[in-house]
This record gives structure tokens, sequence and C-alpha cells, in this order.
């Protein structure tokens, strides 16, 4: 499977001002020994719009938005990154389905490193792979740290390459470490991975407990290109791929941090 090249060049998906998804882990080729990615490549045909979440009435009904977190900015990690040429960010119209993921790199890390991390995420998936970017839209390390991934802008609906068939219109939230089965999930990273995803899906006023309509774009993922599915809104990689990502123990934290994430969004 090939990533994003830099040759390539895509037409901007349209934004909507008010509002703003994942892969086989492959080895990484960056300086970790042992380091393998977890990202799938961008693809080119955009998915319909989502059904509604839920009807809400014209006069009293709000949109249910959850605070934004605190994120912190892609300079942080970029800035001692080789440089790579970039072309301009790709963008859909809204984020309605969000794809958790881990890296599948070793967990015994201290988290005042996970910007030099990120770095050789980003080297393994444009240098050999001759990606244009990351793949996943966020990083959180096992302290709670939540970092900006892909570039576009954290506020806006960017597509990502985490997610082979299903990177449009969704977001993916990458968790750095291993956690198949056996392997303890630090609270930090369940709570941060709620808070962005209640962040994310109710700026479209998407229930993070509902469904999300997605049309596949690849036959490489579960579902044969242009197949309609219906997924979770907040779903693990595994959902839309063959892959065991984001491993057996952080699957079975999410269906408490889909509560979570209602939660944040002021729903019942």
């Amino acid at each position: 499977m090939t990533g994003t090249r830099l040759h390539e060049r895509r037409r901007p998906g349209r934004l909507r001002r008010t509002t703003m998804v994942l892969l086989g882990c492959l080895p990484g080729t960056a300086a970790f020994g042992a380091l393998v990615l977890c990202a799938q490549a961008a693809d080119g045909t955009a998915s319909p719009p989502a059904h509604p979440v839920a009807r809400r009435s014209a006069h009293t009904a709000l949109p249910h938005r959850a605070p934004r977190p605190k994120i912190v900015p892609r300079s942080v990690w970029a800035a001692a990154a080789t440089p790579r040429p970039q072309p301009p960010p790709r963008y859909d119209d809204k984020v309605v389905a969000v794809f958790v993921h881990h890296t599948d790199s070793p967990n015994g890390y201290r988290c005042a490193d996970a910007p030099q991390i990120i770095r050789h995420l980003y080297a393994g998936q444009t240098g050999a792979r001759q990606w244009d970017d990351i793949g996943y839209n966020f990083l959180v390390d096992r302290c709670g740290t939540i970092y900006e991934g892909r570039a576009g802008g954290a506020d806006r609906a960017v597509t990502g390459a985490h997610a082979q068939g299903f990177n449009h219109r969704s977001s993916g939230i990458a968790a750095i470490g291993t956690f198949t089965a056996g392997v303890e999930v630090p609270r930090a990273v369940t709570d941060a991975i709620a808070a962005l995803a209640a962040w994310k899906l109710g700026l479209a006023d998407v229930d993070p407990r509902s469904r999300a309509h997605l049309v596949s774009s690849s036959s490489l993922s579960r579902y044969k290109a242009g197949t309609a599915v219906t997924l979770p809104a907040l779903a693990g990689h595994r959902d839309g791929f063959q892959t065991s990502c984001p491993g057996a123990a952080l699957t079975a934290r999410l269906p408490e941090i889909r509560q979570a994430a209602a939660r944040l969004q002021g729903r019942r």
C-alpha cells in the first residue's frame, strides 16, 4: 500500500464555517528500530453528507458543542523535523467520524520525548514512503497531552491519511504506544481522546455514541470502493480496515470513551 505522494494534488473540499477517517500497522523506517507506523494513505472520493444524528427543534435545541481541549501546535515537534516539500492541505466539509489508532511503538517513553517520537513517525511516513505529511490528524501521549499532527489547522476538517477508504469526513487520533491485550491504557490517554473527539464531533453536532454514514473510497479497506457503510462515529481503526489497531486493550475502552465524550457535549 502506498501513501499520498508528493506529486499528487487533489482539489480541496468545501469547508463550512461552523464545522470543521485507519490501516494495518506498517513497519516504520525511522530511527526507532522497532517503531511501527499505523497510518494509511488519503483517498480521493469524498463521502456523501451524513444523515442527521438526531432531529432537533428549530426553536429550542442548540448544537451539542464541547470545549476545545488544549492542543500542542504542530510547530512544537515539526520545527526540528527534516523539511519536506509539502502540497497544500486538503479539506472536507465537516468531521462526522473519529478513528482511534495506536502507533504500535514502545510504551516506556518519557512524555517529554513525545515530540521526538512524532518526528520519527513523520520521517518514516514522508521519507521512504514518500507521503506528503504525517497521516494522523492528532496524537496523544501517555500523559494525555494532545499534539496537532497533519498540517492544515486543528480547527478545520483536514483530510487525513490514516484510514484507507475512510479518510474523508473523519479525523484520526493516534495514541502513542502499543495497546494490545493485557496492556494498561492510562486514564490520561482515554480522557484526552474523549475530550478531543467530543470537540471535533461536536462541531458538526455528532453524538459520539451514534453511527456515521460513510462511503468507502478504497477496496483495500474492509469494504469495496463505493460501498455505503454505517460505522461508529467514534470508531477503532479496525472497524474500517483489516487490522488489530488500535489494539485489544484500547479497543475495549472505546465504549467508555464514547460515553465520556457524549457527557462532555452535554448529552445524557
